[in-house]
C-alpha cells in the first residue's frame, strides 16, 4: 500500500451566502472522519466574530467565538484538526462595504481598491491583529491560513497614487512580514495561497509549465510561510507535477489544495472532481507532497448541499489512504452511506444535458435563470434535449425514496429537474413559434407550459428551502428568495406579454425580433464556419 498523506482535509466555504449551521457541521464532520479526513478549514472571509469589529460579518450569519470553540472541540473529539482560514489582503469586500468600521477615519477606509486592504496602513494591521486575537481564542491549531490570493490590483490603486509603482512580489513580502510579526504574538505558523507569487512574473498567469523561478521571487517568499498551491482544473498529472516542481523551488513546505466541485449551482460535479483530483493526488505522491485538502467553494450563491458530494469525498478519502481498487471503494461507500456509489453519484445528472469536454458545465442553473425573451443562452440549446430532465427526475426521485438520511438532497435535485423538463427549452420554443408567426403555438405555450412551470418552480423552491435550512444558517437565503422570486415574476410577465401579442393588444414582442447571436468564442467560430459553408454551397 502506498504511503499515506499526513494531512487529508477539506475546506468548506462559509462565506458565499451559505454558512453551514452547527447541526449541519455536526452531521458532516463525523462523516468526513469516517471517510478518511483528519483536517477541516472553514473558509471565513468575514463570517466569524472579531472583537471590536461589530460590522465584521454583520447580518451574514457569522460564527460566534463560542460556536467556533464548540466546533473546534467537537472536531478534536473526532480526531480532526480545525485550522482557521481567513483573509488578510483581498476578498473581504463584504466587510469593507459598510464604511462604518472603527477603522474608518475621515470617511476613508484602508482600501487599496475594491476588496483589497491597503498595505503599509497601520489601521490594516490593527484590524488584522483583531482577527488573529479572536481566532486564536477559538482554535487549538497553531497553523492559520491567511488567504492573500487573487489580489490582482495590488499596488495599482491608492498605493500607486501615494507611493508610486512597486513590484507585486515586493509588496507581498512587505505585507507578509508585517503579518508575520502579528502572528508571532499568537504563536501562529502562516499559510497562504501561492498564486500572487507566480502571476507577477507570468503575465498574470498562475498555471505554467515547469520552469526556473526567478531568484527575486524565491527571495521574496519567507522561509517561515507555507505556500498552498491551488488547482481545481487540470485532468492530467503532468500539469500538476510541473506546478508542484515550480512551488518546490520556492519552498519545501508546499501544501496542495484541490477542488471538490460544489460551486456551480444547486448540483455538484462529483465526476469531474474525480477526473481532476485523482491525477492531482498521483502527482502529489510522486513529488512527496504530504499535505492535501479539497476546497468546496460556494461561489455565486452557495446553493449546493455538501451532502450531495459524498461520493467524490469518499473516493478521494480512500484514494489518499492508498486504496485504488474502485470496486473496493464503491463497496465501502455502500456500507457507510447505504446507497450504491453509482446511484448516488448520479446526483450529477441535471448537468448532463451538455457535454463536459472542456470542463464542468451547469445548465441546471444557467438555463433555470435564463430569460425567456432576452435568451442569449438559448443559442446553446438544441430542441429535444430537455426531455432528458424528465428521466433524470424519475431516477433521482427513486433514490430519494431509498434514504431517510440523504433523501432530501435527491428530492431537491429531482424537483429541479421537474422544472427544467419544461424550462430548459421554453425560451427557445417561444422564440421559434414567434419567428414562425405561429400564434396558436404561442397561445398553447402561454396557457400550458408557462402555467405549469410556475407551479413546478414553486414546488422546487419549497424543497430547496427545506434543504438549505437543514444544512445552513438562515442567513443568505434571502438571495435565493430574491432570485427565485424574480424568476417567478418574470415567467408570469412573459406569459402576459405573449397573450397580449396573441390577442392583438400589442403588435410585436421586440426582444424576440432580435436575432440570437452565437454565445462564446466556440459558438462564434462554429457560426462563422456554418455561414462560410452555406456561402460556398449557394448556387
Amino acid at each position: 500500500m502506498k504511503k499515506n498523506f499526513e494531512t487529508v482535509g477539506v475546506m468548506i466555504d462559509v462565506s458565499r451566502n451559505a454558512v453551514m449551521s452547527m447541526d449541519g457541521l455536526k452531521r458532516f464532520l463525523p462523516l468526513l472522519k469516517k471517510m478518511g479526513y483528519n483536517m477541516v478549514m472553514l473558509y471565513t472571509e468575514d463570517t466569524y466574530e472579531v472583537d471590536g469589529e461589530p460590522y465584521f460579518g454583520y447580518m451574514r450569519g457569522r460564527y460566534s467565538k463560542a460556536e467556533l470553540k464548540e466546533l473546534d472541540a467537537f472536531a478534536a473529539s473526532l480526531g480532526i484538526t480545525m485550522i482557521p482560514c481567513i483573509q488578510t489582503l483581498a476578498h473581504i469586500s463584504t466587510f469593507l462595504k459598510w464604511g462604518t468600521s472603527p477603522h474608518v477615519l475621515d470617511g476613508r477606509v484602508p482600501v487599496e481598491c475594491e476588496g483589497i486592504l491597503s498595505i503599509d496602513d497601520e489601521r490594516t494591521y490593527e484590524l488584522i491583529d483583531h482577527m488573529f486575537a479572536s481566532v486564536s481564542e477559538c482554535f487549538a491549531s497553531r497553523k492559520i491560513h491567511i488567504g492573500m490570493d487573487e489580489a490582482h490590483m495590488l499596488g495599482r490603486g491608492k498605493h500607486l497614487d501615494l507611493h508610486g509603482y512597486e513590484p507585486v512580489e515586493v509588496l507581498m513580502r512587505r505585507h507578509l512580514d508585517r503579518i508575520s510579526e502579528i502572528a508571532k504574538k499568537y504563536d501562529y505558523e502562516l499559510m497562504i495561497w501561492s498564486d500572487m507569487f507566480f502571476k507577477s512574473w507570468n503575465n498574470g498567469e498562475y498555471y505554467i509549465p515547469k520552469r526556473e523561478v526567478p531568484k527575486e521571487i524565491i527571495e521574496n517568499f519567507p522561509d517561515s510561510v507555507i505556500p498552498v498551491y491551488w488547482d481545481y482544473y487540470h485532468c492530467d498529472e503532468q500539469s500538476y507535477s510541473d506546478m508542484i516542481e515550480n512551488h518546490q523551488q520556492i519552498s519545501d513546505k508546499t501544501w496542495f489544495a484541490g477542488g471538490n466541485w460544489s460551486w456551480c449551482g444547486f448540483i455538484p460535479h462529483n465526476r469531474f472532481t474525480l477526473k481532476s483530483m485523482i491525477p492531482a493526488m498521483d502527482a502529489c505522491r510522486k513529488h512527496k507532497i504530504r499535505h492535501v485538502f479539497f476546497a468546496m467553494w460556494g461561489d455565486n450563491g452557495g446553493e449546493c448541499s455538501h451532502f450531495a458530494q459524498l461520493p467524490s469525498l469518499y473516493y478521494l478519502g480512500q484514494y489518499a489512504k492508498g486504496i485504488t481498487d474502485e470496486e473496493k471503494i464503491k463497496a465501502g461507500f455502500k456500507w457507510l452511506i447505504g446507497i450504491d456509489f453509482d446511484e448516488f453519484i448520479n446526483i450529477d445528472c441535471p448537468n448532463d444535458v451538455v457535454p463536459h469536454n472542456s470542463g464542468p458545465k451547469n445548465p441546471s442553473k444557467y438555463m433555470l435563470y435564463s430569460d425567456y425573451f432576452n435568451d442569449f443562452l438559448d443559442y446553446t440549446v438544441k430542441l429535444g434535449e430537455g426531455y432528458r430532465y424528465a428521466d433524470f427526475a424519475e431516477q433521482l426521485r427513486a433514490t430519494a425514496k431509498k434514504s431517510r438520511t440523504y433523501g432530501y438532497v435527491f428530492d431537491t435535485a429531482a424537483k429541479l429537474c421537474d422544472v427544467m423538463a419544461i424550462k430548459y427549452e421554453l425560451g427557445l420554443r417561444t422564440r421559434k413559434a414567434y419567428e414562425a408567426g405561429d400564434k396558436a403555438e404561442l397561445e398553447r405555450l402561454a396557457k400550458n407550459e408557462y402555467v405549469e412551470v410556475v407551479k413546478r418552480i414553486e414546488v422546487f423552491a419549497r424543497a430547496f428551502e427545506k434543504q438549505w435550512f437543514k444544512d445552513n444558517k438562515p442567513h443568505g437565503f434571502d438571495v435565493q428568495d430574491h432570485r427565485i422570486g424574480a424568476l417567478l415574476r418574470r415567467t408570469n410577465s412573459c406569459r402576459k406579454r405573449i397573450l397580449d401579442y396573441v390577442n392583438g393588444k400589442i403588435d410585436r414582442i421586440e426582444e424576440l425580433d432580435e436575432k440570437l447571436l452565437p454565445y462564446g468564442r466556440k459558438g462564434y467560430e462554429q457560426s462563422i464556419d456554418s455561414n462560410r459553408d452555406a456561402t460556398v454551397n449557394t448556387p
